[in-house]
């Protein structure tokens, strides 16, 4: 019975020890505020932290929206570079067929002449060719004629001469007969019908203009017509090429027209998407404090773990400073994730840079302290049991360094583990359970020692 009345003596002051732990703490964070003002405090506080915790579930949805947004604003910008390099191809694609429809058109109305059409100019060569044919057919049949008139009668008279006769006529009056004379007389029907045909071919308008110049070059005729034909063919085939190349023009003018409309819609998006990504960014002019989307949400996280280790950085600074938030932007830099301490003997704010080196140590400290706290809590209750602590204690006086080992010890009495690694001889006779590291010649040896 004595063994268990002491068991149960000990276990009375180990949770009396917790109990009054945990009393200093709140009253030195309530200080003289009312319990009922408390209350309505802490009922907020709760209210704000599930609400936090309800944003911070959704942090990760907002997160994969903002990625899926990125990516589709990058899909759709390659579409509209991609949908500008089309129309600047097909611009320049018209600005070419409209060069050669211009030069084609030239060509075409220098071989219209001063006729209304191609066709009509064709027609024309046509018919001035047909005429100059048949004139060289006609001259040459006259040329022929003369030729053989002249010949026929240069044999009659040779021949007359070579029979005596003075003239052909004589002759042909001794030796015609009748059958010689109809055949002559048929001889002489056919002259005078060939020469009423050479005389009625002669006295023509046309063939009289023609016989006053000079001969005409077949050959340079026929040349001409050829290439006149072969003018005329390459210049239709140029219309038509033309005329498909401005139908092809129009089809792409249309699809480029309908591709801006549709185009409109989607730049729409994207700038609605891109000003909500420069505000998430913190580089939109909006966004006054450049705080981007993760510094806003991470800055909620850090007010609670400068509240949480205020309670403790007071206790190691005799209640002189306290951990605050600050979002102020620092040069042309972002803001968002900035701590001040507010001096309680100055009644000032200002920059954790301006604390010494042990006020910058026991403040670290505190801050490592409160995330602990603040990770445990979101953890669900998880508690962190183990903590080391790296020297910083040769940079405090000797009533910090009290502070900061009753702080440290009163975690030690919610059944926290506390390493400190240090060389300051002062902490020998405060800490009881030891691990001394001796040097020696062969190597260095570890040595535990009690209190």
């Amino acid at each position: 019975a004595h063994r268990r009345a002491e068991e149960q003596h000990t276990e009375d002051e180990r949770r009396l020890g917790v109990v009054r732990e945990a009393l200093a703490a709140a009253t030195a964070e309530a200080g003289d505020t009312p319990t009922a003002q408390l209350a309505a405090e802490a009922d907020r506080l709760e209210r704000d932290h599930a609400r936090a915790r309800r944003d911070a579930s959704a942090l990760h949805a907002a997160q994969e929206e903002l990625r899926q947004a990125e990516r589709e604003r990058e899909q759709r910008l390659q579409a509209r570079q991609e949908a500008a390099v089309r129309a600047a191809s097909r611009l320049t694609r018209r600005e070419t067929l409209e060069r050669e429809q211009a030069l084609l058109e030239q060509e075409l109305t220098q071989a219209r002449g001063a006729a209304t059409s191609v066709a009509a100019r064709a027609a024309q060569l046509e018919r001035q060719a047909t005429l100059l044919t048949e004139a060289a057919h006609a001259a040459s049949a006259a040329q022929d004629a003369a030729q053989r008139l002249k010949d026929a009668d240069a044999r009659l008279a040779d021949a007359a001469y070579r029979a005596g006769f003075e003239t052909p006529q004589a002759a042909a009056a001794a030796l015609l007969d009748d059958a010689a004379h109809r055949d002559l007389q048929h001889r002489l029907d056919a002259w005078q019908s060939e020469e009423a045909a050479v005389r009625a071919a002669l006295a023509e308008a046309d063939t009289a203009a023609a016989a006053q110049q000079p001969p005409a070059d077949l050959g340079a005729a026929e040349r001409t017509a050829a290439e006149a034909e072969r003018r005329l063919r390459a210049a239709a085939s140029a219309r038509d090429a033309a005329g498909r190349c401005c139908t092809e023009l129009d089809r792409l003018s249309a699809r480029a027209a309908a591709g801006v409309r549709a185009l409109a819609p989607l730049r729409a998006e994207y700038d609605r998407v891109a000003r909500l990504a420069a505000l998430t960014a913190g580089t939109s002019a909006d966004n006054e404090r450049k705080m981007r989307l993760e510094s806003y949400v991470l800055a909620a996280r850090l007010e609670q773990v400068a509240a949480a280790a205020t309670v403790r950085l007071q206790r190691m600074s005799s209640g002189r400073y306290t951990l605050v938030h600050s979002d102020d932007r620092t040069g042309r830099g972002r803001s968002g994730l900035g701590l001040h301490v507010v001096d309680a003997w100055t009644g000032r704010e200002r920059d954790t840079a301006t604390l010494s080196g042990g006020e910058t140590f026991f403040a670290s400290l505190a801050l490592a302290l409160g995330l602990a706290d603040v990770v445990t809590d979101e953890a669900g209750g998880v508690r962190l049991d183990t903590l080391f602590i790296d020297e910083g204690f040769g940079s405090l006086d000797d009533q910090t360094l009290d502070e900061v080992l009753d702080v440290l010890d009163s975690l030690r009495e919610r059944d926290r583990s506390v390493g400190i690694v240090s060389h300051v001889a002062d902490l020998r006779r405060r800490i009881h359970a030891q691990l001394e590291v001796v040097k020696g010649r062969s190597g260095s040896s570890l040595r535990q020692r009690g209190g």
